[in-house]
C-alpha cells in the first residue's frame, strides 16, 4: 500500500512564474502564479511546481562544476516541430548534443530538459 500519492515535482528557479509559463506554454497546462511559488498542472492532477530561490544558480550541463541538479524529458512526435516550438516560447538549444533521437534544451532559467522522440 502507497504511503503517497500524486507526487509533484518541485524546480527551484529565480522566477517561478516566468517558469510556469514557459511549462505550462509548453504542455497545455493551467498555470497558478503566487508571489514566491508557481504551478503547471494538466486536468488529470499532474503538476509541476517552480519554488523562487534568491540565490538561484543554474547547472552547467554537461560538467558537474554545478550539477543538473534535474531535468525533465518531454516525449514528442516531431523533434523539430517541437524544437521550433520551445525555442519561440524561450528555451535555447544546448550546444552539446550527445544523441540522435532526443535535443537537449535549457529552459528560461537555465534547467536542462530534453525532448526525446516518442
Amino acid at each position: 500500500m502507497a504511503i503517497a500519492h500524486s507526487p509533484l515535482v518541485v524546480i527551484d528557479c529565480p522566477d517561478p512564474g516566468a517558469l510556469a509559463r514557459f511549462y505550462g506554454a509548453m504542455l497545455d497546462w493551467r498555470v497558478e502564479v503566487s508571489t514566491e511559488r508557481a504551478s503547471a498542472c494538466a486536468g488529470d492532477g499532474r503538476c509541476l511546481s517552480f519554488h523562487r530561490v534568491d540565490d538561484y544558480c543554474p547547472p552547467a550541463w554537461p560538467t558537474q562544476e554545478r550539477p543538473q541538479q534535474m531535468h525533465l524529458d518531454m516525449l514528442v512526435d516531431d523533434l523539430d516541430a517541437a524544437e521550433a516550438a520551445v525555442l519561440e516560447l524561450g528555451a535555447t538549444r544546448h550546444p552539446e548534443q550527445p544523441g540522435t533521437s532526443f535535443r537537449v534544451f535549457l529552459d528560461p532559467a537555465g534547467h536542462p530538459f530534453c525532448l526525446c522522440l516518442n
